[in-house]
């Protein structure tokens, strides 16, 4: 064996590693919100249709979610700082692609291009993390991951209006993808000179075939729900959603056939036999069907409905996650007294905050971007309060020996509910806009939010049942 494999990792740079590491998931973090801002921008200026603005952010996040498993698989093998650079660079050439793009459908291919590069670059954050920061730094190289993430839905939002408002460069909405393309580069040079080399971890296999049938079953399932109404629900699109369930049960079997020949299933089998496990991801589905989805549909309204600037309707979701912010951090040490309860709560303060944007849109005529911005605040809360404990408490039922894979499931089936919320909600937000009106379809899609997370507070307390 090569002396290289032994080595100890070198940890003296680690805070500097950390602060690359982190700026790459803050880039992708601002990326999943920064396209919410844009979109009715994008609409008019690629011609392109609903199903194509849905598709711009459902298909970024089916590669991610079918991809990441793998590339954190991929950082295993090759080594987490050579597969993160790969990431980072695919990334960046990717953005750039997006900012490029002259029509719908090549925005969308380049979008799709961009969650699969993201797949690689992401997995490597937490694994470096976790590998750098063994002592007692690690509660605070954590901490300093958590505030990222919390910062960068807000910045995104934020940016995300600057950029289009501002039309920086003449860029117009470009400049959302091409502000990747320097920090990118800046983070690549970073990693290339101070991150460590990391052993590769010795037997790791990839299951490439799960992988391809798992991203082309979502596909068939989700994408008739993007294009269907484009479509005047032919036959054919029932037809593909048809054949999206018969691919996901043979992906299902292939992984057991992947399994009994001694390989390495792109999941973990036994798993999906955990009954609080299996209970606490139907709850994360739904929660996740009712998050990215709501912003895509928030900002469309805001936009077209009321007449709302891009910057301005950044700025009303400023409030919102800083509430979203104040409650992670309350919820966190709530929920070590009161376990479950917690979340259960935080669905009923998000519903509350559901009937009270119900009420601002029947009340007031025209109701202005102050006034949104108040009562989203309490749908924020109640998504801090749920969003920070829910992994824990989902990922608390399973044994240590398999919370890497339970930890990877659960990633993927919220960024696959993320993608599944688009598609659905914005088909039938857009559906009702064309048919009626922005406020009617607003209420609609409302009305599914409330339903999903009720779904949601529903399996927690099922989960509750059995973890006591």
């Amino acid at each position: 064996m090569h002396q290289i494999v032994s080595a100890p990792v070198d940890t003296s740079r680690r805070w500097w590693v950390l602060a690359t590491v982190v700026a790459a998931q803050f880039m992708f973090g601002v990326d999943a919100f920064i396209v919410n801002v844009a979109i009715p921008t994008i609409a008019t200026e690629l011609h392109a249709s609903a199903a194509q603005i849905e598709a711009v952010i459902a298909v970024y996040l089916i590669a991610y979610a079918t991809l990441v498993i793998t590339g954190g698989r991929l950082g295993d093998i090759y080594g987490t700082r050579n597969v993160f650079i790969a990431g980072v660079a695919g990334f960046t050439v990717t953005s750039l692609w997006c900012a490029l793009a002259l029509s719908g459908p090549e925005l969308i291919a380049a979008r799709l291009a961009q969650g699969a590069t993201a797949a690689l670059m992401v997995p490597q954050v937490l694994a470096t993390i976790h590998l750098l920061f063994a002592d007692a730094s690690r509660a605070r190289a954590f901490g300093i991951y958590g505030i990222v993430l919390g910062l960068a839905g807000a910045a995104g939002f934020l940016l995300g209006g600057i950029l289009v408002t501002s039309d920086l460069l003449g860029f117009g909405w470009r400049a959302v993808f091409f502000v990747n393309v320097p920090f990118g580069a800046i983070i690549m040079v970073a990693a290339w000179k101070i991150m460590p080399m990391v052993p590769r971890r010795a037997g790791t296999r990839l299951d490439i075939p799960g992988a391809i049938v798992l991203f082309l079953g979502l596909l068939c399932l989700i994408g008739p729900l993007l294009f269907g109404h484009d479509l005047h629900w032919l036959p054919l699109t029932w037809l593909v959603m048809a054949a999206g369930v018969g691919i996901v049960a043979a992906f299902l079997r292939l992984e057991r056939a992947v399994a009994r020949r001694g390989g390495m299933p792109l999941i973990d089998l036994i798993l999906l036999t955990d009954k609080a496990f299996m209970r606490g991801l139907a709850a994360v589905f739904f929660f996740f069907f009712a998050n990215l989805s709501f912003y895509l549909v928030m900002t469309m309204f805001m936009q077209k409905g009321l007449h709302i600037p891009p910057l301005q309707a950044g700025l009303v979701f400023l409030p919102l996650a800083l509430t979203f912010v104040i409650a992670s951090r309350h919820s966190g040490v709530r929920a070590k007294h009161r376990g479950t309860l917690v979340l259960i709560e935080g669905c009923a303060v998000q519903i509350a905050g559901l009937a009270a944007l119900v009420m601002a849109i029947e009340w007031i005529d025209m109701p202005s971007a102050t006034v949104l911005a108040l009562v989203l605040m309490i749908f924020g809360y109640g998504q801090g309060l749920v969003m920070a404990p829910l992994s824990s408490a989902v990922l608390s039922s399973v044994k240590p020996v398999s919370a890497g894979a339970a930890s990877g499931i659960y990633g993927t089936t919220a960024q696959i509910a993320n993608a599944a919320g688009v598609a659905a909600i914005g088909a039938a937000y857009f559906a009702i806009e064309s048919s009626q009106s922005s406020r009617l379809a607003l209420l609609a899609a409302l009305a599914l939010f409330a339903l999903s997370i009720i779904a949601c507070a529903a399996f927690l307390t099922w989960m509750r049942r059995v973890t006591g």
